[in-house]
């Protein structure tokens, strides 16, 4: 029989958060502005014409001899066709880790309390940003709880089969049938009961 202290203890859950802020690096107008005019396959002639400014003076920006004048920066975001906050911000990188975790089914892994039977997903992978879980829930009553569950984060919910009372400690009880969701703040209060004749089945996606 689990501990009454332990009947509401989610799945531990490592999300991962970023390992160090990332360095600012100095601000090169001249390279981002040499980015975009070679994006728009423009010589530096041709760059001069459209923004009405010297064919030096583009040079110079280029190789940071000078900085433009916010006047200057007008002529150059409208002459490139971009706002002016894109002459300051490079196109974002897109990064894959290609990471991949499979889970065939009823391979998870258990982690069983008094008010549920949760099955973990996606376990081999580490500082995952997101905690899936499959779950049946035991609890019949709002008093199989002896307090409210609160964890940090955001939570995803999904009927898989069965039917659930979602309480919540900010709104009314809500009765979930197969196939609704529900998406809360994990640090609000919360906790769930089957109504239906089998203990219902849910998915869970904590993320933090």
């Amino acid at each position: 029989m689990t501990d009454k202290n332990e009947q509401d203890i989610y799945p531990s859950m490592s999300v991962a958060k970023e390992l160090e802020s990332e360095k600012i690096k100095p601000l090169k107008l001249g390279k981002r502005l040499k980015e975009i005019r070679m994006a728009h396959g423009l010589t530096l002639e041709e760059a001069s014409k459209r923004t009405g400014l010297a064919r030096s003076t583009l040079s110079k920006i280029e190789n940071e001899q000078i900085s433009p004048t916010f006047q200057a920066m007008q002529k150059l975001a409208n002459g490139l066709s971009v706002d002016i906050p894109q002459l300051f911000a490079p196109p974002k990188q897109i990064k894959a880790t290609g990471r991949r975790d499979i889970t065939r089914t009823g391979e998870g892994k258990p982690h069983p309390t008094s008010t549920y039977e949760h099955e973990l997903l996606a376990t081999q992978l580490t500082h995952k940003k997101m905690m899936p879980f499959k779950s049946r829930v035991r609890a019949r009553f709002f008093e199989d709880y002896s307090d409210w569950i609160r964890h940090d984060g955001e939570e995803f919910l999904l009927v898989l089969s069965g039917q659930i009372t979602f309480y919540s400690e900010f709104y009314e009880p809500v009765v979930l049938s197969e196939g609704d969701s529900v998406y809360y703040d994990a640090n609000m209060g919360h906790m769930l009961v089957s109504l239906s004749e089998d203990d219902a089945h849910i998915l869970w996606v904590t993320a933090s």
